[in-house]
């Protein structure tokens, strides 16, 4: 996987690893814990050699191994689990010539095991890991692993990532299966036009230094790399003087301590150092431009700019320009381009990195728009902020409000820090995440114009044609800082509260939940809490209408749900944004045809006030005419871009074909050119008209769950939603069960080298059917679970053919309807081998069964990830609310827990023969099959 974890790199993973995003998104689409560490875990060291403690940074405490091995313990007890987080300090910038993507490659070929641990994905299967992976990214590559919070569990983790370090196989013959895989996720990338033209636009940007070229690769290199310099590459980089290890979560420090003095302080500090790169980028002299010509929808472009290394004291000022430039709908971007019509978006991201980066502005433009104006509008939008047109004081303080929400958000997560701070210490010290953060609390306008004014010029810029300059005006800039002067005596603000060891039982979850009713029918389940950061995870659920009533009305309801967030009666879209920063809170929105959902996310003092933000937003948008056109402008875009996407047009073409609809019902499934006309059609007056025939909270209910008072929030509840209702009450949609002919359809792509499979069948169940358990164990087993799934090894580990594969069961909690459904993306060429497998692995789970080693792990894993997933806020909060519309309380996650435990192999492949027959499968495969077939038959 190539995405980066720092959340500050977010809007950079976004738009610079989509491979792995796709790969994700595209599956589920269809379907560490830190605090101070104890005195008492100084000096101990498996070795003999004590470990050096190091400094101690709100919570996070370091220490150093005998062998250079650096340890950040970070314990929390409110979550039962623990993360383990290795962080090797190599990426893509320490490649060579003819050796790109090879940083990446390792990453792949380190999961085929060692002697000792010859199936790592099995035996992360068997002790639970919900979450197991490994990233490449510029400057590092990072494997982690989150797990049931157990002392002999983390003992194993760190054993197997201590083997991983100095003994994995790399052996050829993993090599050669494993090229094909990740060939295939650059061909998933070669699918994006945005990402190869920021791989082009990048390439041009950065004459020498490895930052121009993509982490995933060259397609020759990754083809023709040699078994042995892998080798030579792993034995280089892979050492503890060049590795950090967190752990992060509930654990003893103590302990944990001597158990990684035990398993990585025994490996030897190799003589030499790991690797150190000597290019720098000479400062840039003029105007560059790039021109990619490929199949595709919309029209796109960007402005690259260098800047300091992520180190530099210049980069907090250079992070609040990014959100003065690129912030929607005040940021100097969207008012230069969106608001007049000029660009259907416009972004601004800042790579913050170990050595000199870049800040990049990109604009998408629609078919029809004019390129040049935009061009225009973009470069002087971007460059006048550092001349004519400085920040201003509250461009400045915005900014710097932003920023400084989103850090406290990341802080109340002690998982989502132990993961960013890979990206950190590749910059130089982990300690700069909050170095940083002080930084941007003394950013001033002066700053901010400054930066503009030294890195925002013309002669700096990668964009357009070269144009000769008389009196050439370059960007010089500044070297990466000395990293321990900066860090020395570092101790920064206090440690972010410990919240309590919470029991995430069925049963203990259901004791603790306060459940009430307002008098208009909306619902309450509160479940207070103790949390780290005193965070509250809050949901707002309406549904929406009845089957009739939503007839011919999707857009409208889409577009409604879209509009909340775009301001109020009383407030504007930006003084909305304002009003959650300042509350340090966030909301989302997200909207069906039959509900709108709006997630708080705030800290105790913050959550009551959030909440009536968010109840103002449902109930009292604005409906502004001009934020309606952009909305619609940025709906059309990413429609139009989907025309020509191999997997948007297989999924349609799926969803149609299995529930069939006609045009206008709520689970009409539009084709590209309906959308689009739905869209156009769309106008304020039937916006408005949705909001008023069909919100309301009659038929609605609130989750909350974190640290807050149930009286005040209560309180809020009632003053919001209490006596609110629908004009149009919601009713229930009754789902129908359909059984669709069997067929293959192939959808030709033209240009798009990754192609997507989708198959599946729809199953006469739903959630309290008795076949449900042993229907869900079996999809878990076949490719709902992790690496070691059926499908996975077949298609990805042993044939090679695809970097994505998963099959997921969409079940309906009450009506008898689901769909048993396989997913995976693959080049064109391969696409009879992919077929033939899927359907084999299908046939001999029918015809063999699961054997019963296989049925227990699976359980184990199954079991272990469900109980995670209710220690999760995030995840607990939506169940809970899904339990509530059904009439449910958490007694019933209890009694399907105990059924799959229960489960044996006979009674696996028994319900598994009963619903599936590979014979009534719909298959859709979309993708460039023409030039596939050339392909594979080496014309």
């Amino acid at each position: 996987m190539l995405s980066p974890t720092r959340a500050r790199a977010r809007a950079s993973r976004q738009a610079l690893s989509r491979p792995a995003l796709l790969a994700r998104s595209a599956l589920a689409g269809l379907a560490f814990v830190l605090g101070a560490s104890s005195a008492a875990a100084q000096g101990r060291a498996g070795t003999g050699a004590a470990a050096t403690r190091g400094a101690t940074v709100e919570g996070i405490t370091e220490y150093t191994l005998s062998n250079g091995m650096r340890v950040l313990l970070f314990p929390d007890p409110t979550k039962a689990r623990v993360t383990v987080n290795v962080t090797y300090f190599v990426g893509s910038r320490h490649e060579g010539y003819g050796e790109t993507g090879m940083a990446h490659l390792l990453e792949h070929l380190t999961f085929k095991g060692t002697p000792s641990h010859p199936n790592i994905p099995a035996e992360q299967a068997a002790h639970g890991a919900s979450t197991a992976n490994g990233t490449t990214w510029l400057d590092r590559t990072n494997y982690f692993m989150t797990l049931p919070a157990e002392d002999t569990t983390l003992a194993w983790a760190l054993r197997l990532e201590a083997d991983r370090m100095t003994n994995a196989f790399i052996a050829a013959k993993d090599l050669a299966r494993e090229m094909t895989v990740v060939r295939n996720e650059l061909e998933m990338g070669e699918n994006d036009p945005a990402r190869v033209l920021h791989e082009r636009t990048m390439s041009a940007a950065y004459l020498w230094h490895a930052y121009g070229r993509a982490p995933i690769g060259a397609r020759s290199d990754i083809e023709r790399v040699p078994a042995e310099r892998l080798r030579a590459f792993y034995h280089q980089h892979y050492r503890p003087d060049n590795a950090m290890l967190v752990i992060a979560g509930k654990f003893d420090d103590a302990q944990a301590l001597a158990t990684a003095e035990a398993t990585f302080g025994r490996i030897p500090r190799r003589a030499g150092s790991p690797g150190h790169t000597w290019t720098e980028e000479p400062a840039q002299d003029g105007e560059r431009e790039v021109t990619l010509r490929r199949v595709g929808d919309v029209q796109l472009m960007q402005a690259v700019y260098h800047i300091p290394a992520g180190a530099h004291p210049d980069f907090a000022a250079v992070d609040v320009l990014m959100h003065v430039l690129g912030n929607a709908p005040s940021g100097r971007l969207y008012r230069a381009l969106v608001e007049p019509g000029r660009a259907a978006s416009a972004n601004v991201i800042a790579l913050q990195l170990r050595e000199p980066g870049v800040l990049i502005a990109t604009a998408q433009v629609r078919g029809e728009g004019a390129l040049d104006s935009a061009r225009a509008a973009l470069i002087r939008g971007v460059e006048a902020t550092g001349g004519a047109e400085p920040p201003s004081a509250e461009e400045v303080e915005r900014g710097r409000a932003a920023l400084l929400r989103e850090v406290e958000l990341i802080m109340r997560s002690s998982e989502q820090v132990g993961l960013d701070l890979s990206e950190w210490a590749a910059m130089g010290d982990w300690r700069l995440f909050f170095i940083h953060r002080d930084r941007i609390r003394r950013v001033t306008p002066d700053d901010v114009r400054r930066v503009a004014a030294a890195y925002l010029k013309p002669s700096n810029r990668t964009l357009g044609t070269f144009i000769p300059t008389e009196r050439p005006d370059r960007a010089e800039i500044a070297a990466a800082p000395e990293i321990a002067t900066i860090a020395a005596g570092y101790r920064g603000d206090t440690t972010v509260a410990h919240g309590e060891a919470f029991d995430p039982s069925p049963a203990n979850i259901d004791a603790r939940t306060l459940t009430s009713a307002l008098p208009g029918g909306f619902r309450l389940a509160l479940l207070p809490k103790a949390t780290r950061g005193r965070a509250v995870i809050a949901q707002v659920t309406l549904r929406l209408g009845s089957e009739r009533a939503l007839a011919g009305r999707g857009a409208a309801a889409w577009l409604t749900a879209e509009m909340l967030r775009r301001g109020t009666r009383t407030m504007s879209r930006q003084e909305l944004k304002d009003s959650l920063d300042r509350l340090k809170a966030q909301v989302t929105v997200t909207g069906t045809p039959v509900a709108t959902t709006v997630t708080v996310e705030a800290a105790r003092e913050g959550i009551a006030p959030a909440l009536a933000l968010a109840g103002e937003m449902l109930r009292h948008p604005s409906f502004d005419a001009g934020e309606l056109a952009r909305l619609k402008e940025e709906r059309l875009a990413t429609l139009e871009a989907q025309r020509s996407d191999p997997l948007y047009l297989a999924r349609t073409e799926f969803g149609r074909r299995m529930n069939p609809q006609s045009r206008g019902h709520a689970a009409y499934a539009p084709t590209t050119d309906e959308a689009i006309a739905d869209v156009q059609a769309a106008t304020l007056a039937d916006v408005r008209a949705f909001h008023a025939d069909f919100y309301g909270a009659d038929g609605g209910d609130l989750v909350v769950a974190g640290d807050f008072d149930p009286a005040e929030v209560t309180r809020a509840a009632r003053e919001v939603f209490g006596a609110w209702r629908s004009a149009r009450p919601y009713e229930r949609m009754v789902s129908v069960y359909r059984e669709p002919r069997p067929v293959t359809v192939a959808i030709e792509t033209p240009d798009r080298p990754n192609a997507f499979f989708v198959a599946g069948q729809n199953v006469r169940v739903n959630e309290a059917d008795p076949d449900y358990p042993a229907l869900a164990l079996a999809n878990f087993i076949m490719g709902g679970g992790s690496l070691n799934s059926r499908l996975v090894t077949r298609l990805r580990q042993k044939e090679g053919v695809s970097y994505a594969v998963q099959s997921t069961l969409q079940m309906s909690p009450r009506d008898r309807v689901g769909t048993f459904i396989g997913l995976a993306i693959y080049a064109p060429q391969n696409a009879v081998r992919l077929e033939r497998a899927f359907r084999e692995e299908l046939a001999r789970a029918l015809a063999e069964g699961f054997t019963a080693a296989e049925v227990t792990a699976a359980k184990a894993s199954l079991l272990q990830g469900r109980q995670q997933a209710r220690a999760d806020d995030k995840q607990l909060v939506p169940r809970i609310s899904g339990h509530l519309a059904q009439g449910r309380t958490m007694a019933f996650d209890a009694v399907l827990d105990a059924q799959i435990a229960a489960l044996t192999p006979a009674d696996v492949v028994a319900a598994m023969r009963r619903h599936i027959d590979p014979a009534k499968l719909v298959v859709v495969k979309a993708g460039d099959f023409a030039k596939g077939q050339t392909v594979a038959e080496g014309r």
